[in-house]
């Protein structure tokens, strides 16, 4: 890969963590308000919606940005849009029009988010031995 190309790969990748770093800053300062948020939309075990998700996201964004083991970074994350999207962004049973339009944007986000945690595991697990601005190889490798 080129120079420019790995210089352009690291800005993107800082970019795709920037949502999830700042997420994950809300989670830690106000766990108490999350895990009430958490509670009203009936999630099981509500208080890993407090300060456990915050590190969840703190430590997938690093991986990823740092390049440590980024492959596993990026399915971090893709797991919390996951069970972000499963819980609390169901829009078809939202009632209100208004809502429902809110949630749906919100459950769309996420499923972009997904692709491209995807998309970026993909890389990873198929080219990141070969890449030099990242701190450390994938643990999974695809070929």
């Amino acid at each position: 890969m080129s120079t420019a190309a790995e210089w352009i790969l690291l800005f993107g990748r800082i970019l795709f963590v920037v949502f999830f770093a700042d997420s994950a800053l809300g989670h830690l300062r106000q766990p108490q308000a999350r895990i009430a948020y958490a509670r009203a939309y009936k999630m099981p075990l509500a208080y890993l919606g407090g300060w456990p998700a915050g590190i969840w996201l703190l430590g997938g964004s690093a991986l990823v940005a740092l390049g440590v083991w980024p492959d596993l970074g990026c399915l971090m994350l893709g797991v919390f849009v996951i069970a972000t999207a499963a819980v609390f962004h169901r829009y078809w049973e939202v009632g209100d029009a208004t809502e429902r339009m809110s949630q749906r944007l919100n459950f769309m986000r996420n499923v972009g988010l997904l692709g491209a945690a995807l998309a970026l595991f993909a890389f990873f697990a198929a080219f990141g031995q070969s890449l030099d601005l990242v701190l450390s190889g994938p643990l999974v490798h695809l070929h």
